[in-house]
């Protein structure tokens, strides 16, 4: 499964285009609040007598709402066969169905009064037209967006102290502990081999899961006891589809922020919850300079809720919550999987 506007096509080249995906409220609430921006706008040109005005929006409203929230029911059901469609395809397909949606309800209107088959389907034809050039000229206003957020994601994921501190780590323990090492090299090169694949695609959560579990042990050759993990996870949630990259940035920051300042222990908690059709993740670690702690998080945590925005739209949150003693970053994201 990829990002919202397929970034397979979004690039430093052209936009090719690619279809929205009908099942993302955030595409739903566009499609519903543009067709009725325009419908209205319509009205008011079409509109010489002001005392007719509610009569005539309300004729506008009983033919486009009906066909409209029919139209969209169809795209939303049909959403993975036009996905599966090269661009121009799935265009022609999306207009054929906007098209036997508008036949069918005047069908049914006629009897109503509201005869007439020629308009309709001429306006459902602009509409359709207006919406799907919307969704391209944002899908390639934010191709740019997509290659310079995915740059972003790697340079702020692996910080140079990040580095420096796991291979003194490695040194540490090379002596008294060569296996130790040896398997803290080979943590280090599985992190930084997951750094440098393409960040394009969604992954199952429990690769980032098991990415998570290779950096806390890396950070432990240096913490040692210092460094307390605390998971609870739900097995359920394992196969949604995540961002790469997204959750060991901020379990790194637990780590920095929250046990390196400190002289004892401390204790990042990661729990992972499914609740129906949304899964729940929530990162929490002490608070020891809660002034360097803010500054030191936000750009980590802006980076991490504007990817989600760019996969997910309104279908994904990210909230943060300091406490005197704790800082939580807390996340809402779909469930969905390759299945």
């Amino acid at each position: 499964m990829s990002i919202k506007q397929n970034p397979r096509r979004a690039g430093r080249g052209r936009y090719e285009g690619t279809l929205p995906d009908f099942r993302n409220l955030g595409v739903v609430l566009r499609i519903v609040l543009l067709v009725n921006g325009l419908g209205l706008v319509a009205t008011l040109v079409r509109n010489r007598e002001m005392a007719l005005l509610g009569e005539e929006v309300l004729d506008m409203a009983v033919r486009v709402e009906f066909p409209l929230i029919l139209s969209v029911a169809a795209l939303f059901l049909l959403r993975s066969p036009l996905q599966r469609l090269p661009y121009h395809a799935g265009l022609w397909v999306v207009g054929a169905v906007v098209m036997g949606v508008q036949l069918g309800v005047q069908g049914l209107l006629e009897p109503l009064g509201y005869g007439g088959v020629v308009r309709p389907l001429l306006w459902s034809l602009v509409m359709t037209g207006c919406v799907m050039t919307y969704f391209h000229l944002r899908g390639a206003a934010q191709a740019p967006v997509l290659a310079e957020a995915r740059l972003l994601a790697l340079t702020a994921r692996i910080r140079p102290h990040f580095l420096f501190n796991s291979l003194n780590g490695v040194l540490g323990v090379l002596r008294s502990n060569p296996r130790r090492a040896e398997e803290g090299l080979e943590e280090l090169a599985d992190l930084f081999r997951a750094l440098m694949q393409d960040n394009r695609e969604l992954v199952p959560l429990a690769d980032e899961i098991a990415l998570c579990e290779r950096y806390l042990n890396l950070e432990r050759l240096r913490l040692g006891d210092r460094l307390e993990v605390l998971w609870r996870r739900d097995a359920a949630a394992d196969a949604t589809l995540v961002p790469p990259l997204f959750l060991q940035p901020l379990v790194e920051n637990a780590v920095y922020h929250g046990i390196e300042p400190g002289a004892g222990p401390g204790t990042v908690s990661i729990s992972i919850a499914r609740r129906g059709p949304e899964v729940i993740i929530e990162i929490a670690n002490p608070v020891l300079d809660a002034e360097r702690h803010h500054a030191g998080n936000r750009m980590a945590v802006d980076n991490i809720r504007e990817r989600l925005m760019l996969f997910f739209d309104l279908e994904a949150a990210l909230d943060t919550e300091q406490t005197r003693d704790a800082y939580r970053v807390r996340i809402r994201l779909p469930f969905r999987s390759e299945r």
